[in-house]
């Protein structure tokens, strides 16, 4: 089976090889029809410490890590956008 592949941006790198991914995406609702967004955050695996909060990449489902992490970043689309307020 196929491995999963997610693109989305970097909310926070501040844990030692682990970087926290937001990945949005838009789904009609279920009764009126209209595209909302959803979003989802995973905790991901960046072996050099090399991603940075703010960076778009693509991350890849693996073998558990640890408690939270079952993905790794496989590579940087977008360097270093501003980071917004994130609340949740």
């Amino acid at each position: 089976m196929p491995k999963r592949v997610l693109q989305g941006m970097v909310v926070s790198d501040k844990t030692d090889k682990t970087v926290v991914v937001l990945i949005e995406r838009k789904v009609a609702h279920p009764v009126y029809g209209k595209i909302i967004r959803r979003s989802k955050k995973y905790h991901a695996h960046d072996e050099g410490n090399t991603v940075k909060a703010g960076d778009t990449v693509r991350i890849e489902e693996c073998a558990p890590i640890s408690k939270l992490k079952t993905w790794k970043v496989i590579e940087t689309v977008g360097i270093n956008k501003t980071v917004e307020g994130s609340h949740s």
